[in-house]
This record gives structure tokens, C-alpha cells and sequence, in this order.
């Protein structure tokens, strides 16, 4: 008996240590992979159930959340019974804040404004993604405003992970590593308060092409997939993969298709526009090929119970007299059709705005390939137009102040005037 009580002793001290041991990692995991926030941005009182986040707050991998190094950043107090709006950060040059989040998709509600003077704020994601653009709020105004953002990580949960250049391991990096990074922008960006959740139930549109799709890293240069997301609901999210110089080919071969493969579910949508370094390739069957992986892409996706979209590549600068694509827009017209998948004709969209810039298309432009702001603003259109057209249940996701597009009457350049991010002109795209 007396063996068999050391025993059972024994037993119970190993099933206490295992459990305890098992509490603290379980604690760790969940430190290092914390997905709520709530933070009060100020000098003044921190609001009930908030973190206070002060200008001298610097990001680090053990804290996990803070402003990016090198931000010139102001706290100001109202001193108001509002903790919440009563103070703010702000700043006169652009500023970066950090969260560390492991990869998904997050709702990010953010209130603007200040008690006694006027705020314009401009918010983008990650790589230059435009998430709110121009917020106005008067002296005592404040406005809430909600943003979905995607976040990724190289990782592939079948195996391997994506081969990222050595690109989007330097100047590209925030589209990669293990934090969502905000910019805050404008003439005067008051941000008082911001709570952040993970949702794991919204739809999610990936993107999959090149340069004029993917998240440049700098200005001048800009895409339409780096606007896009300013025209859509947060009820929503967009993961843009598309990379700089890539082809579809290089695209399977570098891990990109299946990554999205890996985190695509029933209900979301797989857009893909390629051409423009595919038509570079000069093997007799390399538009055979092409085709034949657009067929096959679509295949996966549907299997996967989403929704394959295709979008012809936009001609280039020169593509207004004469084609510059060869075969390759006419075969994705060709894959749409014969696997009745829907299309948006970005090329015949282009060519009608390129003859309505007429003599002002060099204000869309920074080189003869790449669009700026304004440019890559107006693609962003074509293409939310095309969902209208085409996509009707996607289009109940488009922002409410859309009211249609045109591409024979785009928008005034004075019109639209997006705050400049990072400004690198020897950064130019690969494949230029």
C-alpha cells in the first residue's frame, strides 16, 4: 500500500508539473500571438480598458506595438472629462505605428480629430495600401472610422514558405514580416484612440500580378492594387501578392500561387492579371504555357470553392497608337471564356483612358510602364467598375461613396491629391 500511495504521488506531482509546464506555454503562445488591442493615443489620462501610447513609445519585437523609429511626433491634452478624445497624436510629417500580429485579417477602428482645432488625415497599410483618404473633421468634430487589413508571412502551412527576392527582404520587408504597420498622413493627422481585433469570417479578394498591381514600396511609383483597397468596406479584406518583375510562371515557381492556395476558403476571391513580364519570355510554347497555367490557376481556385477573376493587363504608355502586349490580354479573354470565368478588361479600359488623358497622360505616368498616384488611382477605378459590371455579389462590398466610373471621363489630376509616402526615385520597379 505504502508503494502504491509513493506511487500515486509520484504520479500527481508529474501531472502537476506537466499542467503547469503546459500553462506557461500556453501563456507564452498567446503573449507572443496577442490579436485585441486597444490603444489611447495622448499625453493626457489613459481611458478605461485602453494602453497609452505617447509619442516616446518606440516599437519593439518585446513589446510588440509602437511608433516606427525616426517619427517626429506631438502629444497634445485638451485636458477635457474625455480621455479618449480629450488627447491626441499628431504630427507634421508622416508617421509610422507598428502592432505585431500574427498573420490575418484585422479590423481596425480609429478615432479621429481634436477638441479644438481642425484634423485632415490620410491612412494607409503596410506597403502604401490606401486605406482612408482626405478624413476632414472640424474644431470639437471627431469621426470613427473602420479599415480592414490583411497581414502575411512568408510561411506555407503544406510546407516551405514563399521565395522572396531579395527585394522583399530589404525595401519591401513590412509586406512580409510579423507586424501591421499604419501610416498616418496629411496636413494635420489627429489620431486619439484605435482598437484593433482579428476576423477570421470576412471574405478576402487576393491579387496576384506585377509591378502594376503589387505594393510599390516608394514614391513615385505607384499600382492600382495599392489603391484599390480605399474603395472597399471593411466588411471586407484585400491581400495584395503580387510582386515587382514577376511573371505567372514566376509566380508558381516562387511559392505565390501556392500561398494563396494555402490560406484561400470557400466565398473569397482570387484576382490575377499577368503579362506584362510574361510576353518577355521568348521559348516558341511560352504563350502556350501561359495560357495553360491560367487555366490551371483557375481550376485550383475553384476547388477551393472561391472565385477565380481574370483582368487583362492595361497597355503601356505607348499602347495608345499601337499594341504593345502581343497575344497575351486576347489569350486571358480566351481562358474567360471558354471556362466562363469573369473578366475585367483592364487593356480595353486603358486605351480608353489613355485617349481621354490625350495630352495630360503624362501626369498619370512615371515612366512608360508604371503609373503615379493618380494614375494607379484611376486603374483602381476601372477595376471597382468592373466588379459593378460583373461581380455582383462583390460589388455590395464596394465603398459607398463609389458612385461608377468612366474611364472616356476620368477625374480632373487636380482632383485627386493622395498624401506622398516614402519618397525613393532610385527605387525603380524590377522588370522596368
Amino acid at each position: 500500500m505504502a508503494i502504491e500511495r509513493l506511487y500515486t504521488i509520484r504520479i500527481s506531482r508529474y501531472i502537476l508539473t506537466l499542467l503547469i509546464v503546459l500553462l506557461a506555454m500556453t501563456a507564452g503562445i498567446y503573449a507572443d500571438t496577442q490579436t485585441e488591442y486597444k490603444f489611447d493615443f495622448g499625453s493626457g489620462g489613459t481611458a478605461q480598458g485602453y494602453t497609452k501610447i505617447t509619442p516616446d513609445l518606440i516599437y519593439s519585437q518585446e513589446r510588440g506595438y509602437g511608433f516606427e523609429p525616426e517619427a517626429e511626433i506631438t502629444a497634445i491634452d485638451r485636458k477635457t472629462e474625455d480621455e479618449l478624445k480629450g488627447d491626441f497624436c499628431t504630427s507634421t510629417k508622416l508617421f509610422y505605428f507598428s502592432i505585431k500580429l500574427p498573420e490575418g485579417n484585422y479590423k481596425i477602428t480609429m478615432t479621429l480629430g481634436d477638441h479644438a482645432g481642425e484634423s485632415i488625415t490620410t491612412v494607409k497599410a503596410e506597403l502604401r495600401r490606401l486605406m482612408i483618404e482626405k478624413i476632414k473633421t472640424e474644431p470639437g468634430k471627431f469621426e470613427t472610422k473602420t479599415i480592414m487589413v490583411n497581414t502575411r508571412t512568408p510561411k506555407i502551412s503544406t510546407g516551405g514558405q514563399v521565395k522572396i527576392n531579395m527585394r522583399e527582404q530589404t525595401s519591401e520587408t513590412w509586406a512580409w514580416d510579423d507586424k501591421l504597420t499604419l501610416e498616418f498622413n496629411d496636413a494635420r493627422p489627429c489620431i486619439c484612440a484605435m482598437e484593433i481585433a482579428r476576423d477570421d469570417t470576412v471574405p478576402t479578394i487576393y491579387l496576384l500580378g506585377d509591378s502594376t498591381v503589387c505594393d510599390q514600396h516608394s514614391e513615385p511609383w505607384n499600382s492600382w492594387g495599392q489603391m484599390f483597397t480605399r474603395f472597399l468596406k471593411p466588411d471586407i479584406a484585400a491581400a495584395n501578392h503580387a510582386e515587382s518583375g514577376e511573371s505567372l510562371r514566376g509566380a508558381i515557381g516562387a511559392g505565390r500561387v501556392k500561398k494563396i492556395l494555402d490560406l484561400i476558403k470557400p466565398g473569397d476571391y482570387f484576382f490575377v492579371q499577368f503579362g506584362h513580364n510574361d510576353m518577355k519570355d521568348k521559348s516558341p510554347n511560352a504563350l502556350a504555357v501561359y495560357k495553360s497555367n491560367y487555366k490551371q490557376l483557375v481550376k485550383d481556385v475553384r476547388e477551393k470553392g472561391a472565385f477565380p477573376v481574370l483582368v487583362t493587363s492595361m497597355e503601356r504608355k505607348a499602347g495608345v497608337n499601337q499594341p504593345t502586349l502581343e497575344d497575351y490580354p486576347e489569350t486571358v479573354r480566351q481562358v474567360a471564356k471558354e471556362d466562363n470565368v469573369p473578366l475585367i478588361d483592364l487593356n480595353k479600359m486603358s486605351i480608353v483612358l489613355y485617349k481621354a488623358w490625350g495630352a495630360n497622360i503624362d501626369k498619370a505616368f512615371v515612366d512608360g510602364t508604371h503609373h503615379n498616384n493618380y494614375g494607379s488611382y484611376e486603374f483602381a477605378k476601372c477595376v471597382v467598375e468592373g466588379i459593378k459590371q460583373q461581380l455582383p455579389e462583390l460589388a455590395k462590398h464596394i465603398s459607398d461613396d463609389f458612385k461608377g466610373f468612366d474611364p472616356a471621363k476620368p477625374d480632373p489630376v487636380e482632383n485627386i491629391n493622395i498624401p506622398a509616402g516614402r519618397i525613393d526615385p532610385a527605387n525603380q520597379p524590377r522588370g522596368n
